[in-house]
């Protein structure tokens, strides 16, 4: 199997160096050949054309795109990824301050949909078209309708201004005070997890309503096998492949849907810098994090393929493309 694995994971980090490459081109050239004059926003209306003139200098922007980009792509393989044009820190201060941040409040808007959803299709797929299915067929519509700002906002009206049980904002590390840490970031992780819990749900329901309908599991009742056997030991194994991928998928969703949630509920994450970097043209910023977004999406797809060579023996083993 490990020999197996291997080759699955040499083909798989070709491709995803070979993506990052071209992700870092198009996300370079995209923000470069954005209108309006980075030079103006930093200095203001009322700079001086020499200034202007004496501040692209600096920042190299008179030279060609290319070049540029080597630059950039240089320094930012060597670890120095460069001065924020607004915030008075490097980028790479930045990254460290906030990644963190984000990173957790990703994994718990993870945790809260896994932990959730995966029973609820279980339950709803062993109750076909009965009342509780039909609440959870209901309720994944709502989140797959309504998007995850929507949510956020409606949580901040309940749980924090009616209730007051749960802060509307801000963030504590867990390593500080866990207790406030975790009050801090169930708001902004159940938003996230909405959306999430419907996809995963769905695909749960789907995929084991279709094992238990298969040839092997009547062979197995008829065998005398006790329904939880049949379900858990058996149909349930085999229906969690394309559950592990919509995990995988959703995953990379997290760390784009936290450009809102993070705005929403004021929390200094990662997507937030990225939101403010937009606003104020912050081009090294803005970069590094599209970049870093596109590594966690192609890392979290090679964990899946990885996963899924493992649970199929079939992958990697001469017939895969």
């Amino acid at each position: 199997m490990l020999r197996r694995l291997s080759r699955v994971a040499a083909r798989r980090v070709v491709l995803l160096v070979l993506s990052l490459v071209a992700v870092s081109v198009i996300t370079f050239a995209s923000i470069n050949v954005l209108p309006g004059d980075v030079a103006l926003m930093i200095l203001g209306q009322q700079a001086s054309e020499e200034r202007l003139m004496l501040l692209r200098d600096q920042l190299g922007l008179n030279r060609p795109l290319w070049i540029r980009y080597l630059d950039w792509a240089g320094s930012l393989l060597s670890g120095d990824l460069g001065q924020s044009y607004y915030y008075t820190a490097s980028v790479q201060e930045l990254i460290a301050q906030r990644l963190p941040k984000t990173t957790f409040l990703a994994l718990s808007a993870m945790f809260m949909a896994v932990t959730l959803s995966i029973p609820l299709g279980i339950i709803a797929a062993l109750n076909e078209n009965q009342r509780i299915d039909l609440f959870a067929s209901l309720t994944a519509f709502a989140g797959l309708s309504l998007p995850n700002f929507f949510w956020g906002i409606m949580l901040i009206l309940v749980f924090a201004e009616y209730l007051n049980i749960f802060p509307p904002s801000g963030y504590t590390s867990p390593l500080v005070d866990p207790v406030s840490a975790v009050s801090h970031i169930v708001l902004p992780a159940a938003a996230l997890a909405f959306g999430l819990m419907a996809h995963i749900m769905r695909m749960t329901r789907s995929s084991l309503l279709e094992e238990l309908r298969a040839g092997y599991i009547q062979l197995g009742r008829m065998k005398g096998m006790s329904e939880s056997d049949i379900v858990y030991r058996h149909a349930l194994r085999n229906a969690f492949l394309p559950v592990l991928t919509v995990i995988g998928f959703q995953l990379s969703y997290l760390f784009g849907g936290v450009v809102i949630i993070e705005q929403v509920f004021s929390f200094p994450g990662l997507g937030r810098l990225l939101f403010n970097s937009v606003l104020q043209r912050d081009v090294p910023v803005l970069q590094t994090v599209v970049v870093i977004f596109a590594g966690i999406t192609m890392f979290s797809n090679l964990a899946v393929d990885l996963l899924y060579a493992v649970f199929d023996p079939r992958i990697g083993s001469g017939g895969e493309g």
